[in-house]
């Protein structure tokens, strides 16, 4: 039996899936789960890549323990963020997290350089301060930039310490609106005009790719080998290869995150898609992505932490439903990307000091649709295209509150699953790299097949 293992890994927790064929069915089993975060270091939120490099290593680790030694691996993670390595090719620490508020006066002081709509008409990814290009002007600014040989995004970086092969996968690399929408390459007058040695910028490779072998240290630690591939490396760019989207669908990439889209065989950079907030990231076979991005779930994540877990995301849910509030706040505002306290940011945005637990998740609950039909409607104008179906992928789509309130306020036809969708995308492009004469299209409809997607 032939095994493809997706790692995929979010901002709460990674994956390690095994893929296989059964019965003509694809059939994926979880092997591996492990807890991810954010970690404070003197006032800066940080990412252990250490600890997580480890737990990439202890799935493997537990796979040939259960007897399934994976033929090939990829890696996918959330974007923008990033490792810088030294010429020695050691790593300059800490590794800030995309949540931290060191890029909060980034955005314009990179702007007096190069304009908001030349930026955007050149990469198609718009004004977020947490962008890779802001962060690494933060970099320069600091001087920690003067140091650094390689700029590698999280699953590159992963991919590096498994084979000892720096490189940049193409889907990752367009979060950083650094790469040209058009030409679909790093963007040399973009990296010139902000002093960015272009020698940092490894060259794209494109999914389904290989990317090398284990090093020796790997393979001694493990006691085996395997490829390890370029998957789509963006989570969602994953999420959407197994999506089944067509001409009238849009997608809802539902996880810490909320990507709503639609998949376009051109970027679309005009002003409009600028004003609204609306990215064209890379996808599998050099689709476009055109989306937005909406804080999910990460505002039930927070107010549960917040809560020391006391409710399960079910209780939360019949909370909510419980209450009749629906007043509604800005899910892309930033004071919602990392705030202490998430119920009191919730609270002041509305002005109700006083607003009951059930009320604030109901006003989440509500917030959320709304954004999707807005954007979903954005879409209609923008890309020119008649929706008539939304198709909801990722943990968020057992949300059955969730789905049934972006059927209400859409009032398009609205379907569930697959849950897995960003590991199933990961194992489909592995197999596309096995077998080159399995389309994305044959690809998707095995998608179809071999899970259940829901009717809402």
């Amino acid at each position: 039996m032939e095994y493809c293992l997706a790692i995929d890994i979010g901002a709460s927790s990674g994956r390690h899936l095994l893929g296989e064929i059964k019965d003509g069915k694809l059939a994926i089993t979880e092997v591996y789960r492990f807890e991810n975060g954010m970690k404070e270091q003197d006032d800066t939120l940080v990412w252990d890549v250490s600890e997580l490099f480890e737990n990439v290593l202890k799935g493997l680790e537990k796979c040939k323990e259960i007897g399934k030694i994976p033929k090939t691996i990829a890696i996918d993670t959330w974007g923008v963020d990033y490792v810088l390595l030294d010429k020695n090719g050691c790593e300059l620490l800490p590794c800030v997290a995309y949540r931290d508020s060191r890029t909060q006066s980034a955005p314009e002081e990179v702007y007096k350089i190069v304009s908001q709509s030349r930026l955007y008409s050149k990469t198609g990814i718009p004004k977020q301060n947490y962008n890779t290009i802001f962060q690494l002007w933060c970099d320069k600014q600091s001087g920690k930039l003067d140091k650094a040989s390689h700029m590698l995004l999280m699953p590159d970086y992963l991919s590096y310490k498994l084979t000892g092969v720096a490189q940049s996968e193409y889907t990752i690399s367009t979060t950083t609106g650094l790469v040209n929408a058009q030409t679909k390459s790093w963007d040399d007058e973009i990296i010139d005009a902000l002093g960015f040695n272009r020698l940092l910028f490894c060259p794209l490779c494109a999914p389904a790719t290989l990317a090398g072998g284990f090093s020796d240290e790997v393979k001694e630690r493990l006691g085996f080998d395997c490829l390890v591939l370029h998957c789509p490396s963006h989570d969602t760019a994953s999420a959407v290869a197994a999506c089944p989207v067509d001409d009238e669908s849009v997608f809802i990439s539902s996880g810490t995150w909320s990507l709503v889209g639609t998949e376009n065989l051109y970027p679309v950079t005009d002003g409009r898609a600028m004003n609204a907030t609306l990215s064209n990231e890379g996808g599998i076979n050099y689709r476009y992505r055109f989306l937005k991005n909406i804080m999910g779930m990460w505002l039930f994540q927070s107010i549960r932490r917040e809560l020391d877990k006391k409710y399960s995301y079910d209780e939360m849910m019949a909370m909510a439903m419980q209450s009749s509030f629906d007043e509604k706040i800005d899910p892309t505002d930033e004071s919602f990307l990392a705030p202490k306290s998430m119920i009191e940011a919730v609270r002041n945005y509305l002005g109700k000091p006083d607003l009951p637990l059930q009320d604030v998740l109901s006003c989440l609950y509500h917030s959320l649709a709304k954004s999707y039909d807005n954007t979903v409607k954005e879409i209609e104008q923008i890309a020119g295209k008649a929706v008539k179906h939304i198709s909801i992928v990722g943990g968020g789509s057992k949300d059955s509150y969730l789905n049934l309130l972006t059927k209400q306020y859409t009032g398009k036809s609205v379907s569930a699953g697959p849950v897995e969708c960003t590991a199933t995308g990961n194992i489909i492009s592995q197999m596309m790299y096995s077998d080159k004469s399995l389309t994305l299209q044959n690809a998707r409809e095995l998608v179809k097949k071999s899970f259940n997607i829901m009717p809402v």
